[in-house]
């Protein structure tokens, strides 16, 4: 196995000081450098100061901090896969996947994208309510959306094919109805919602690196934590605000990790949206370090 690289960023799609920015550090705190082994390569991101108001280039929040963190990402994933090192990225939210996603591509010459998430995340930037990227990323990799975007993240546009895309695990149905937004599956993207995961998850997790890795050798590993019942991962989401119910269990998360990581050619992992504010007694950052440690066990 590859010596696993950490690579922690503290960014909040909300442009918020706290929140998802505090994330890595917290992590960190509850041991999750530990349970992978302490790795030699391991960094927390610089990051501009947070900006809560939408940007010029996409209309998005925390612009500055975005676009930084997207290029450093990209520049920092290519290094760690050309040189046979294993990324762990941690911390923000889903739109960490605009960096290491390219930087995959730029390593390898493809990208592939097995993504757990409860959301699709492909709404169109000009449908957007609230301007925050990780609801999109996945639209702008796929250039479903982002034809008028400007500067560093326009660059980040329809870098992965929908062939080399698999998604795990939504349960955003009747939100993303609210803004007449279909689903990538009538798209032709390979999708199971949470429903159809929860059945036979490590079957699921099989299927979907088996799907990616016929269009691509190498591919990337992304959960998005708010897959998981908020019942039993409640750190999730914005503060006051009900999660959508349903999700994915924890056993049936870990189950689904190892079933895609038993198909060859993961390049790296990230794990995005925790926030330790609604953790008071850090038993979520725990279970997050729980899981590092069973993926941990499989790539070693």
């Amino acid at each position: 196995m590859a010596e696993i690289e950490l690579i922690g960023v503290p960014f909040d799609g909300y442009g918020r000081r706290g929140n998802q920015a505090l994330a890595a550090g917290a992590l960190r705190r509850a041991g999750l450098a530990a349970a992978l082994g302490s790795p030699e390569h391991d960094a927390v991101l610089p990051l501009p100061g947070p900006v809560a108001e939408r940007g010029p280039a996409g209309g998005l929040l925390n612009e500055p901090a975005l676009i930084s963190a997207t290029d450093q990402l990209a520049v920092r994933v290519a290094a760690a896969v050309a040189g046979g090192r294993f990324p762990v990225v941690h911390g923000g939210d889903c739109a960490t996947l605009l960096g290491t996603v390219g930087g995959l591509r730029t390593a390898t010459g493809a990208a592939g994208l097995v993504f757990v998430d409860g959301h699709e995340d492909a709404i169109p930037l000009d449908v957007s309510e609230d301007g925050e990227a990780a609801n999109t990323e996945i639209g702008l990799l796929l250039g479903l959306t982002g034809r008028l975007l400007t500067g560093p993240l326009a660059r980040r546009r329809g870098v992965l094919d929908r062939s080399a895309l698999a998604v795990l695990g939504t349960r955003d149905r009747e939100w993303r109805a609210g803004f007449a937004v279909g689903s990538l599956r009538d798209a032709g993207v390979w999708l199971r919602e949470a429903e159809e995961v929860a059945t036979a998850p490590r079957a699921a997790g099989r299927a979907a690196a088996e799907h990616v890795v016929a269009a691509s050798a190498r591919w990337w590993l992304h959960v998005d934590l708010d897959v998981l019942d908020p019942d039993v991962f409640p750190a999730q989401g914005l503060p006051g605000v009900p999660d959508e119910p349903g999700g994915l269990s924890w056993a049936a998360l870990t189950d689904l990790l190892l079933g895609a990581l038993e198909v060859p050619g993961c390049a790296g992992w990230s794990v995005a949206i925790y926030d330790p504010e609604q953790d008071p007694t850090g038993d979520c950052a725990a279970d997050v370090v729980r899981l590092a440690e069973r993926v941990a066990a499989v790539l070693g």
